[in-house]
Formats: structure tokens, C-alpha cells, sequence
């Protein structure tokens, strides 16, 4: 199974305490929250990881040349900031397999990944996010999805008591989403996801498993303390 790690983010929430660190590389309990991402797809059975960098990329290759690895490593470099999509679709264009998992590179979602990808490849779907059920929140957009879970509307954020979000861990569907001739800058979010989301193709695999985004301060110091007691 590959997979592709968006790592190429400016991190500017995080500025004031990790320093022009890039985000990914931001450290949890004395190594960096890459580490962690890279163990889950260890678990997880990956074969392949593909890197979508850009900011301070030279930073997070220096590092990865020092690590030992079980998983074929390769990686894409932004020249200029492409959003989220157009890292997707660059790493994309290298990869092999029919379908691949994505996840963010300041994101941990404890997603089974093999039972989503058999729910994606029973669903026909062209692509299948991980879907967090949350509480009391304004932080993120909401996903609503049918009987069935194939998603009909990405909301926009506001107060909500409760709800699914969007947990960064997707599958697509190779194929179909190159076919799409996308631009080579694009937010994957808007200009994909909810672009296309009336072509009924897009599924939600709920999970309760343990989430969190380190974007802001408060969390990535949230981070320090979960990964010393949650089984990751």
C-alpha cells in the first residue's frame, strides 16, 4: 500500500514555538511528529511512502537520510507553494498503485487503514475520507453523508454541538482523479472535494480512534502529553 504524507506546509500558527522549524518536524516528546506518522504506516503495512514537500525540505530529507526505514521512501519538492491539491496530485503522479492512502503531515488520526481501503474498494468509490465524530466545536467544516456513506455536502465552519469531520486520512482513487485534470495549483479541498462531491463518488469511513492536528499552539501542547500515555 502507498502512501503520501503533505508535508510541505509553512506551519505560521506554530512560528512562535517552534521557531521556522517546518511544521511536520515539530518535535512531540523529543522527536519529530513525522516520526510518529511514519511508525502508524509501518503498522499499517505501508510498502511505499511518498513525501510532498516544500517548505525547509532540505531540513526533513537531511533527517529521513538518518533514520532506517522498512518502507521504499521517495519524495516530491514544491519550486513555489501549490496548496494542498497540487501537492496531492504531484506526489500522485508518482505513485503505482490504483488506490492511495494520504494523510497530513500535522495530523494524527488513528484510522485502520486496511478495513478503510476494503470499504473504499467495495464502495467504488474515487475517493473515501476518515470521518471523526466531535463535540462542541468551531474549529473545522463538517461532512454529511447519506445512509450508505457516500458524502453529499462539506459544510462551512461555524458552532456546532456535534458532528463528522474531515480527519485527513484519504483514499483515492489513482485513475480517476489524475483523469480529472486538475491545475497544477489547487486546494484540494475546495476545488476537488467539494468541487465533485454531487457526482456522488466520495464515501465517509467513520472512526473513533484518536485524533489530533497540532496546527495551533494549544494542541500541538495537547500533543505533548497524549503521546506519552495513548497507544499510538
Amino acid at each position: 500500500m502507498e502512501f503520501i504524507i503533505l508535508a510541505g506546509g509553512l506551519g505560521t500558527r506554530l512560528q512562535g514555538v517552534i521557531g521556522a522549524s517546518p511544521k511536520c518536524m515539530a518535535p512531540v516528546n523529543g522527536q519529530p511528529f513525522l516520526a510518529y506518522l511514519l511508525d502508524y504506516i509501518d503498522r499499517q503495512k505501508g510498502t511505499r511512502v511518498i513525501l510532498s514537500l516544500g517548505y525547509k525540505y532540505k531540513v526533513i530529507i537531511d533527517w529521513l537520510e538518518k533514520q532506517e526505514l522498512y518502507f521504499e521512501l521517495d519524495y516530491v519538492v514544491e519550486d513555489e507553494p501549490l496548496g494542498t491539491g497540487g501537492g496531492i496530485l504531484a506526489a500522485m503522479e508518482q505513485a503505482e498503485t490504483d488506490d492511495v492512502a494520504i494523510i497530513n503531515g500535522d495530523t494524527f488520526f488513528k484510522v485502520d487503514i486496511r478495513e478503510q481501503m476494503k470499504f473504499h474498494k467495495s464502495a467504488n468509490a474515487s475517493a473515501t475520507l476518515a470521518l471523526k465524530e466531535m463535540n462542541n466545536f468551531d474549529r473545522y467544516g463538517i461532512v454529511e453523508t447519506g445512509n450508505n456513506g457516500v458524502i453529499t455536502a462539506f459544510r462551512e465552519k461555524q458552532f456546532r454541538e456535534s458532528g463528522l469531520i474531515n480527519g485527513g486520512v484519504y483514499l483515492l482513487n489513482r485513475e480517476r482523479f489524475l483523469a480529472k485534470n486538475l491545475p497544477e495549483k489547487f486546494s484540494f479541498e475546495k476545488d476537488y472535494l467539494e468541487r465533485f462531491v454531487s457526482e456522488n463518488q466520495y464515501y465517509g469511513y467513520k472512526s473513533d480512534g484518536y485524533f489530533i492536528d497540532i496546527g495551533i499552539p494549544e494542541d500541538f501542547s495537547r500533543a505533548q502529553e497524549d503521546f506519552k500515555s495513548i497507544k499510538l
